[in-house]
């Protein structure tokens, strides 16, 4: 359902991410993890076809989301790092006018709007402004829009920074329900969110893959994935390319 083929950007001199390869199956969750930096967010954006790559190609649902990226969008639910809102819109008006933009069909619209806001728990709050609600509270209503069209596929991006403790169990619990039915990919540097929800950890250090199994593997207690953190981010790479010298 998600599959990096190869993927590289690179700006200027600087190699964000370098031929970084790995696929997500079908009814998956996983995390997508790697310290600040590393090229998590500029991969979750070449995924989602919000960027071009320099090279290699990613496929949504079998989309490849270069040539094909319409098509890719309809089965694809992406929620941004600060994902933007509209404060002086409720949840129940920015629901409404994004189910019109994902062309919703009519008749389907008001059960879309209450399958998700009961999804992520939105009752209390779905006709009070944007601009007064919490962080997460927004948060819950960016993954509401991103859900609207019943994607196959779910991207989120650092969905529980900065919110606090309860805040962020309540993103992780909706981030469970989701995953009952959908396929997911978590992108995250917060090691206790890899064993709360997921059950695959593909890892991103210096803008390449260096690990990608199950969360077992990866590690069984937070002892464990502290030192295997440590481990996979303490060689690190040249990320610059060479400065051409002048011919003569």
């Amino acid at each position: 359902m998600i599959e990096a083929k190869n993927l590289t950007k690179i700006y200027g001199r600087f190699i964000a991410t370098e031929n970084v390869s790995f696929h997500i199956g079908k009814g998956e969750v996983a995390c997508f993890l790697g310290p600040n930096g590393a090229g998590k967010s500029t991969t979750m954006k070449m995924l989602t076809g919000f960027l071009a790559p320099t090279s290699g190609s990613a496929l949504i649902a079998g989309y490849d989301m270069c040539r094909e990226r319409i098509d890719g969008a309809r089965r694809l639910g992406y929620l941004p790092e600060n994902g933007p809102l509209y404060p002086d819109m409720t949840p129940e008006s920015l629901l409404k006018f994004f189910a019109e933009l994902r062309r919703v069909p009519p008749k389907e619209r008001r059960n879309r709007i209450n399958d998700v806001v009961e999804l992520c728990e939105l009752q209390s709050v779905f006709r009070r402004p944007l601009g007064r609600l919490s962080r997460g509270y927004r948060q819950r209503v960016g993954m509401a829009q991103a859900l609207l069209h019943d994607p196959d596929v779910v991207i989120l991006d650092e969905p529980t920074a900065g919110l606090d403790p309860n805040q962020i169990q309540h993103v992780r619990d909706a981030i469970k329900r989701i995953g009952q039915t959908k396929t997911i990919l978590l992108s995250t540097h917060i090691l206790q969110e890899v064993r709360a929800v997921a059950s695959r950890v593909v890892f991103i250090s210096d803008g390449r893959i260096v690990f990608d199994g199950s969360v077992d593997q990866f590690g069984k207690t937070t002892d464990d994935f502290d030192q295997k953190f440590k481990e996979l981010t303490s060689k690190r790479v040249e990320r610059y390319l060479p400065v051409k010298k002048a011919t003569e």
